[in-house]
């Protein structure tokens, strides 16, 4: 027994972590579709064999190999790598051999299951003979999600940079879709319209992202606005705003939410999503934070040696949040010259959104920093419902609930939270209804232009 617990414990510290993916075959989960696809496909411009994996066909492996305590997410990717690697295996038979994959599982500090997704999942496949050798590559956010480690040194900030570049957009095409579907002029274009155009910029990363040519990727990106454009029926009438916050996972995943954009447009909103690139934005933001803190904890003590290397660590991550922020507009720029899509806002911004009120503290942490202060903001913006999005049981959004439901019912502006677990809840299209019925007589009351 003690052996057998050494065992999982060496295992746990040396296959999860960064390895080299140098001709491997790189496996990354579907979260939202558009980003994880132009992630692959700036990975395989890099010269990875970089491949997204079906998601939701392995539910219930998935529901079989967690007890149900675990985070939803961690139900859903549980199954989606063990249904991959079972029919993989089917597939290729003695062909097969585990360590020619590495499966993608970032995680993050704090006070979140997502921390351990990776470490439990290494348990569950150290539990099949066949699937031991398979590595777990993860990315933390204690270093901003740094990729050193995964390919040559000389190579991995152009990494970095076209793997952000691609998020942000991603979160523009998903804004487009959004855009674009509530007033398009047959139904059905817009989904058409959007998968052909993910295949496009699938092969404009891959070309160019390796390259840095971010230019050429957004003049292919001005091409499908345009197109994009030409789907509205300029004769449907504006419709309620809505805004999502929540858990990033479930907010973005279409069928861990049950597809709740769509159902909410069903019942006559627009929607609005929080985006992928938020996030990214917040971890380097929050490392830069903290660096700024530990120099002047070092400072006060004349701790010249730690605080050398804080410093070394805030030019760094300044360095990075200044390029995030800077490419995020360039973007945004291009895409709001054609089309009147919703911007992204600076991380700085939210937490002084938090501070004026001391309604909570970028000191504690996780996505209830960016949910609260983005219910808040969308409320100021003029938007007509928000609907929190997230795990049953998720303690950050809980937290985010806790805090915003009074302020909502003071703003006047209808609220909705939206845990999800595998089960359909009997109620959940009743309060979405309800919601919509507010937030419509919201929009009466503060009308919008188109």
């Amino acid at each position: 027994m003690e052996s057998q617990r050494a065992a999982n414990f060496q295992s746990l510290t040396e296959n999860v972590g960064r390895f080299s993916v140098k001709n491997k075959t790189f496996l990354i989960p579907e979260m939202d579709r558009i980003a994880a696809h132009l992630i692959a496909a700036t990975f395989r411009g890099f010269g990875i064999n970089a491949k997204v994996m079906d998601t939701y066909k392995g539910l219930d492996l998935g529901k079989e190999y967690t007890s149900g305590k675990e985070c939803y997410p961690c139900l859903i990717t549980t199954g989606d790598i063990l249904y991959f690697l079972k029919k993989e295996h089917e597939k290729l038979g003695e062909a097969f051999n585990p360590e020619d994959y590495i499966y993608f599982m970032p995680e993050s500090d704090g006070p979140c299951r997502f921390g351990m997704y990776n470490k439990y999942q290494r348990i569950v496949l150290d539990s099949f003979a066949e699937f031991k050798g398979i590595k777990i590559g993860s990315l933390s956010t204690k270093d901003g999600y740094s990729l050193a480690g995964m390919i040559e040194r000389g190579r991995v900030r152009d990494l970095r940079k076209a793997s952000y570049f691609s998020m942000v957009v991603a979160d523009i095409l998903d804004r487009l879709l959004w855009k674009i579907r509530p007033y398009e002029k047959e139904s059905g274009m817009t989904d058409d319209f959007i998968e052909r155009s993910m295949g496009v910029m699938e092969d404009t990363f891959e070309t160019y992202g390796a390259k840095k040519d971010f230019d050429k990727i957004l003049d292919k990106l001005d091409e499908i606005i345009e197109e994009g454009k030409t789907i509205i029926d300029s004769n449907i009438p504006p419709k309620p705003l809505i805004g999502i916050v929540g858990e990033i996972y479930l907010r973005t995943h279409v069928h861990a939410n049950q597809h709740l954009i769509r159902v909410l447009e069903r019942h006559g909103a627009e929607v609005i999503n929080a985006s992928m690139a938020e996030w990214i934005n917040y971890t380097t933001y929050d490392r830069l934070r903290e660096a700024k803190i530990g120099f002047r904890l070092n400072l006060k003590q004349l701790r010249l040696g730690p605080m050398k290397e804080y410093l070394g660590k805030i030019l760094g991550y300044w360095g990075d949040l200044l390029y995030q922020e800077f490419r995020q507009k360039q973007a945004y720029k291009r895409a709001r010259s054609l089309i009147d899509l919703a911007e992204d806002h600076k991380i700085a911004h939210l937490e002084g959104i938090l501070k004026e009120d001391d309604l909570f503290t970028f000191d504690v942490g996780t996505e209830a920093c960016l949910s609260i202060a983005g219910i808040i903001e969308y409320a100021r913006g003029g938007y007509n419902g928000v609907v929190n999005v997230y795990p049953f049981t998720c303690m950050p959004s809980t937290t985010t609930s806790a805090i915003v439901m009074p302020l909502m019912n003071k703003l006047g502006v209808p609220y909705l939270d939206t845990p999800y677990d595998s089960g359909i809840q009997p109620g959940r299209e009743a309060a979405i209804r309800t919601f919509m019925y507010q937030a419509y007589q919201h929009f009466k009351r503060h009308p919008r232009k188109t």
